[in-house]
């Protein structure tokens, strides 16, 4: 969990301070993280989107998945510049490294989300050119957040994004924000989508 500072607030995956006592909208933020091993995940074939969410009694998990007309080394560089995202998706108002811009673990970024307060997230995992996660803790509210980059056959990349919500909090706090985290996911992978094919259809005009 990132330290915090005299000026440092928590909340939701792009940095909304909260009401501890009370779950609200800034809890809850975009991320991924892995199912659990007796989980299985169906990819979408020949389709360019796919969304659905999965809610227990001890967590709330809400993915996305996108195919993408671009190769997987082009979006991983776009989508790893975090920092860029508020240019692409109207779902991060915006998105600072507090120890630099690039993704490693130990590094921290604060994320705000429209209509929510800046939340502070933490790199956990990462996988050059593959995946990574992030994450945002408060008290009662632990959310994952895990992105992949996968690629496909004729050159195109599957991107799935994964966001788990656990904690005494995490899952009444993900039934009760899940239209606007389908919504978030929603956004970013459409404008990944539109800022990657955009990028590789130029490269094509030049070649």
């Amino acid at each position: 969990m990132p330290e915090r500072g005299p000026h440092d607030q928590e909340g939701d995956h792009h940095g909304n301070a909260h009401d501890r006592s009370h779950p609200r909208d800034d809890q809850l933020q975009l991320g991924f993280r892995q199912r659990p091993a007796h989980e299985t995940v169906t990819l979408p074939d020949k389709t360019t989107h796919h969304a659905g969410s999965k809610c227990t009694i001890w967590y709330m998990l809400t993915e996305d998945s996108i195919e993408i007309d671009a190769p997987a080394q082009l979006v991983w560089e776009v989508f790893s510049d975090v920092e860029h995202w508020p240019e692409w998706t109207a779902s991060v108002t915006s998105l600072v490294g507090h120890d630099g811009s690039n993704l490693a673990v130990g590094k921290r970024f604060s994320i705000k989300q429209p209509g929510m307060s800046k939340l502070n997230w933490k790199v956990t995992e990462i996988d050059p050119g593959l995946s990574w996660t992030w994450v945002q803790r408060s008290p009662g509210v632990n959310v994952s957040a895990r992105h992949h980059v996968i690629a496909q056959p004729g050159g195109r990349t599957l991107v799935r994004q994964q966001l788990e919500q656990r904690g005494v909090l995490g899952a009444l706090v993900g039934r009760m924000m899940i239209k606007k985290t389908k919504r978030f996911l929603e956004l970013e992978a459409q404008g990944l989508k539109a800022r990657t094919e955009q990028l590789h259809r130029a490269d094509g005009s030049r070649s």
